[in-house]
C-alpha cells in the first residue's frame, strides 16, 4: 500500500522507519501516527511480507508491565515471550498501539487500580466504575499498519478472541492463533482468571 493511500483509507501514516537492535536480534522498527495524533511504531524482523502467513503480536502498551515492571499483569512478559518467539523464527512483526490501559489511558488505568485496591474490584469492575468500558481498544490502526507492510495474513500470537475478532473485522485474515503463557505470579492471579471469565481468554493452544 502507497504512502498516500494509508493515509486517505485509514488516517494513518507512516512516519519513518530505523534499525533496532534487541537482545532477541536485530528489528526495523516503523513509526506510525493516526488520525488523533497517537503514535504507534511496528517491529519488523526479517521479510515477514514475503511470508505465507508470519508471526505477529499485536501488543497493547502497558507502561507499567512493560517498562516498570509491575506483577499485576502479564504484559511485560507477553511481550518479551513474543519477541524472542519472533527472534527464533528469524521473521514476523510486533505491532505495539498505543492503547494504554485497554484503550483509557495511562492516567485512568491508575486511578482504575486504586478502585480494585480499595473496593475489591476486577479490572471489569474498576473501568466500568470509572465510566468506561472494560476494553475500548480500537484494532483497525494495527490493521492499517499491517497492511502497510504487506501483511494480509498473519499467525497471531495472543490469549485475546476479541484481538482475533478485531482484527478480522478490520481486514485481517488470522490463519492460526498460538498462545502466549508467561508472566503468571501470585500478584496476578485474579487478573488471569477475570481475563478467562470475562473476556474469554484462551490460555491453551
Amino acid at each position: 500500500m502507497s504512502e498516500q493511500a494509508l493515509t486517505v483509507e485509514s488516517g494513518v501514516h507512516h512516519t519513518g522507519e530505523a534499525r533496532l537492535p534487541t537482545r532477541w536480534g536485530e528489528y526495523r522498527i516503523h513509526g506510525f501516527e493516526d488520525g488523533a495524533g497517537a503514535e504507534h511504531v511496528a517491529l519488523v524482523m526479517g521479510e515477514p511480507d514475503g511470508a505465507a502467513a508470519p508471526l505477529v503480536r499485536v501488543h497493547s502498551e502497558c507502561l507499567t508491565g512493560d517498562a516498570l515492571f509491575s506483577q499485576r499483569c502479564d504484559c511485560g512478559p507477553q511481550l518479551e515471550a513474543a519477541m524472542q518467539r519472533i527472534g527464533e523464527a528469524g521473521e514476523g512483526i510486533i505491532v505495539y498501539l498505543r492503547q494504554e490501559g485497554r484503550g483509557i489511558g495511562l492516567l485512568n488505568k491508575i486511578r482504575a487500580y486504586g478502585v480494585q485496591d480499595r473496593e475489591g474490584a476486577d479490572t471489569v469492575e474498576a473501568n466500568e466504575a470509572l465510566g468506561f468500558a472494560p476494553d475500548a481498544r480500537d484494532y483497525g490502526v494495527a490493521a492499517a499498519m499491517l497492511a502497510h507492510l504487506g501483511i494480509q495474513r498473519l499467525r497471531l500470537l495472543t490469549n485475546n478472541p476479541q484481538k482475533v475478532a478485531g482484527l478480522e473485522a478490520a481486514g485481517v485474515q488470522v490463519v492460526e492463533r498460538l498462545s502466549l503463557r508467561a508472566g503468571r505470579n501470585p500478584h496476578n492471579h485474579a487478573y488471569l482468571e477475570t481475563k478467562a471469565a470475562k473476556f474469554g481468554h484462551w490460555f491453551e493452544d
